[in-house]
């Protein structure tokens, strides 16, 4: 399983805001055959060097880093939880690692925090 986001287009609306629209693309496979696909797709409003950001796309396809950074940050923020709970839906599991218990057995002597006595 993998997961995405890609910027579709980005346009001018202000002189200090950019519309960025997007798609966030969480894909499930198994030995390469497709098993389940989650796809969302949105417009957030960016502000900043909104003339700047427009010109570098329209001109490269590509973002400032700095602006580039926060983008996909604000799409992945908001993204992942929406397909955490789309999956559940689809019974896919979660596009997000869940974090492994480990309770110690009772007597068996588990790793300690602080000084070493020997």
């Amino acid at each position: 399983m993998d997961h995405n986001s890609t910027v579709t287009l980005i346009t001018e609306i202000a002189d200090r805001q950019a519309s960025v629209d997007f798609r966030f693309t969480a894909n499930y496979r198994a030995s390469e055959a497709p098993i389940g696909l989650i796809q969302i797709e949105g417009t957030i409003v960016w502000e900043g060097d909104a003339k700047g950001l427009v010109r570098d796309w329209s001109a490269a396809g590509q973002m400032p880093p700095e602006a580039a950074n926060e983008i996909h940050t604000v799409i992945m923020t908001n993204c992942i939880p929406e397909a955490v709970i789309l999956a559940r839906e689809l019974r896919l599991p979660p596009p997000i690692p869940i974090p492994q218990v480990n309770i110690p057995q009772p007597g068996k002597p588990g790793k300690q925090r602080g000084p070493e006595v020997m």
